[in-house]
């Protein structure tokens, strides 16, 4: 297939000019002669050259006039203009380099000048669009590799998270919804531009996900407390406590043996004191208000409300009205109470979340 050749417009008001010019560019180029700046004008409004041959003095707009209008102009500002000129002072060369001009070429020209002086302009044009066409195709490149490492990263998350799940059998889908819980308290948090400073900061590509490994440390639990058919003793309920820290601890492990950690800040966050209360009675530290990250303030009543509307082998499910009045009471000493506030806006959406996503 015959490769499409370069369109070349030349404005010259002397006839001649623009005929010998044709002449000389013809059989390489496809030509469009132009007499005048209107002609050029005219001309543009149906073809795009790939370069502007420009006459400097030519009667009612001159070379200078036309290169200001044409760089003014979006649609034409980026074909690159040469100008063809009977001046060979250096002011009037600078005059028109300031203008964008990308050459200069003095008449009389030889047929071997101006076709060496066009390839050239043109190898240059080329070259600019090969680097711009690398340019957003690397950065193309790179959004799609940054995704696949971030989808990557959710789906280790996700993993991990589902092998909780699949030791914990008294918890079915608690990780599915709790995410979901936090997602619309987050969403409705922002709305509300509470907490906007702290929030502003995080990366929400990773916070969701990275809430599924609030409860990785159950891992270590041994399945004889886990698993119990009924209410753990006070001893054994000490031991679960206890899959707090060991989660945190399989986080920090992670994160020693990677460079590329930041990802799991979230989780760690969420993974250590989601259990923390307000009035600092809660475990493993006793933190007190805001000394428990927001994340962890946040997975507290997501993680609450699921526990109460669910089945256990020592209680029935606590219908959603209740369990959205005990977490109400619970504001100012075990929440946060502008989060209850949060919370009392999106409670109904709690409750459609279990519906579509089941025990």
């Amino acid at each position: 297939m015959e490769k499409a050749r370069n369109k070349i417009i030349i404005v010259d008001d002397n006839l001649s000019n623009l005929t010998m010019g044709r002449n000389m560019l013809k059989e390489f180029y496809e030509v469009y002669p132009a007499p005048s700046a209107a002609k050029l004008f005219e001309i543009l409004g149906n073809v795009t050259p790939d370069l502007i041959l420009l006459d400097i003095e030519m009667p009612e707009m001159d070379g200078y006039e036309t290169i200001k209008k044409l760089k003014a102009d979006p649609m034409y500002r980026e074909i690159p203009v040469m100008f063809l000129t009977a001046k060979s002072d250096e002011s009037s060369e600078l005059a028109g380099f300031d203008l964008g001009a990308m050459d200069y070429l003095s008449k009389p020209f030889s047929a071997p000048l101006l076709l060496k002086r066009i390839a050239n302009q043109l190898l240059i044009v080329q070259q600019k669009r090969d680097l711009k066409d690398y340019a957003d195709n690397l950065e193309q490149k790179v959004k799609e590799k940054t995704k696949e490492v971030m989808e990557l990263k959710n789906a280790v998350l996700a993993t991990v998270a589902d092998l909780v799940e699949f030791r914990d059998q008294l918890t079915g889908s608690h990780t599915n919804r709790t995410q979901a819980y936090l997602k619309v308290l987050t969403e409705q948090l922002i709305v509300d531009k509470k907490y906007s400073d702290e929030v502003e900061k995080w990366d929400m590509d990773f916070f969701l996900p990275s809430a599924q490994l609030h409860d990785v440390g159950k891992i270590s639990i041994t399945d004889l407390i886990l698993n119990k058919p009924g209410k753990l003793e006070p001893e054994e309920f000490e031991i679960m406590k206890t899959h707090v820290s060991a989660g945190v601890a399989a986080i920090e492990r992670i994160m020693q043996k990677t460079a590329e950690h930041a990802f799991l800040h979230h989780a760690l966050s969420i993974a250590g004191t989601h259990h923390e209360k307000w009035d600092g009675s809660g475990y493993p530290k006793g933190l007190k208000a805001f000394d428990i990250p927001l994340e962890g303030r946040l997975m507290a009543i997501a993680d609450v409300y699921d526990a109460l509307i669910s089945e256990r082998p020592y209680k029935k499910p606590i219908p959603h009205e209740e369990s959205c009045k005990i977490i109400e009471e619970g504001s100012g000493t075990h929440f946060d109470p502008v989060l209850i506030e949060v919370f009392i806006k999106v409670k109904d959406k709690f409750k459609i979340i279990v519906q579509e996503i089941g025990f």
